[in-house]
């Protein structure tokens, strides 16, 4: 009998072992892998910044010398960059044999929509510079880690706000069609002289887009961001309803003091604000009795799990380098992050005297949209 045990105790540790190996080779392998993808998310950035995608998408094939030329740029930097481009399968070469000077280049199929066509709902060209935008904070971000303070949009820079703005921008031009179906937002909306808050409008293109869909509408547009604000009002001015859609560098905790509105929304930022419960009272207080308050935020599971989907990691890494840094670069701050479950969202409305949410999309790419009650 004792030497049944020895041998089993011998079989159980050699298999912990193995497993151990294989778990530590594992990690390993993942790690590696995730080193390449930020080594192509970081090429994607220098590519895009330089021009160097759409003089491609131009030609039928360019060589490191004639990219360099078209785009005032180093030749020899373009063919390292062109070489680990076809390496990594993003861009196709004519002849890998010939020599480096004569190899001509193309981008592979499917990778002129991803990062050139800023109307497609498979644009995610953005997500490099706001990669980009974040690692250029590191040194901040882990200050603020250390003492508990931000790292504000300000600060994220131009980068990272125009990323926002473009990477939503093909989603939120499809608002009408997705409001169209919601019988009573949709008749709001096509009241005569409807009037409707866009809180945290960002780069405007929100509220562009229901003005364009809705002649008789008129916007006004609220964000704390300089910038963005000059922004939207730049892209409103360029859409032709600069007339009907206003602006203003304002907290959207303030919507109540610029009067009465038919609905009151907020795409994609109640979750960054560092103050969700005041901006749902302040709307509580904007909105007309028959109105809506609508929320746009992100598709979170209704709980933490460990392992999660690909989204609910894409929506932590969000969280950890831009959007809690954000919130928390404010104070007092509720410190929401990106990942704000129906739950949460459920306590906050319920603080600010609402009395419960409801789900009206419930997906819609990253996002899903709620009523509040």
């Amino acid at each position: 009998m004792s030497t049944t045990l020895l041998t089993d105790t011998h079989t159980e540790t050699d298999t912990d072992t193995a497993t151990e190996a294989e778990a530590t080779a594992a990690f390993a392998d993942r790690l590696t892998h995730a080193t390449l993808g930020w080594f192509d998310l970081m090429a994607v950035h220098l590519g895009s910044q330089l021009g160097w995608y759409a003089e491609l998408a131009k030609a039928e094939g360019l060589t490191a010398d004639q990219l360099a030329h078209r785009t005032d740029s180093d030749a020899r930097y373009a063919r390292e960059w062109l070489e680990q481009q076809a390496a990594s399968g993003i861009l196709d070469v004519d002849d890998a044999e010939a020599a480096a000077a004569e190899r001509r280049f193309r981008l592979a199929p499917g990778v002129a929509e991803v990062l050139l066509d800023r109307g497609s709902l498979s644009y995610l060209e953005p997500l490099a510079r706001m990669a980009a935008a974040a690692s250029g904070q590191l040194d901040a971000l882990l200050d603020a880690y250390r003492s508990g303070g931000g790292v504000s949009w300000e600060q994220l820079g131009v980068h990272a706000r125009e990323a926002q703005a473009d990477m939503n921008r093909p989603w939120l031009e499809q608002l009408p069609a997705v409001f169209a179906g919601i019988d009573r937002l949709d008749g709001i909306l096509c009241r005569p002289g409807a009037r409707i808050a866009d809180l945290g409008a960002g780069g405007g293109w929100s509220s562009i887009a229901l003005a364009r869909a809705h002649p008789q509408l008129t916007v006004v547009g609220f964000d704390v961001d300089e910038a963005s604000v000059e922004m939207a009002r730049r892209n409103a001015l360029e859409a032709g309803v600069a007339d009907r859609v206003e602006f203003l560098l304002c907290d959207a905790a303030l919507v109540a003091e610029h009067g009465r509105f038919d609905a009151v929304f907020a795409f994609e930022c109640l979750h960054d604000m560092p103050h969700p419960v005041d901006v749902l009272s302040a709307a509580r207080a904007a909105v007309a009795e028959d109105g809506m308050v609508v929320i746009m935020d992100e598709a979170t599971e209704e709980r933490f799990a460990a392992n999660a989907s690909e989204l609910e990691r894409l929506l932590y890494g969000f969280s950890l380098f831009v959007c809690l840094p954000d919130g928390r670069s404010h104070r007092p701050s509720a410190g929401t992050g990106t990942v704000m479950r129906p739950s949460t969202l459920r306590g906050y409305a319920r603080e600010a005297g609402w009395s419960d949410i409801r789900v009206l999309v419930p997906e819609f790419g990253l996002w899903r949209f709620y009523e509040i009650l």
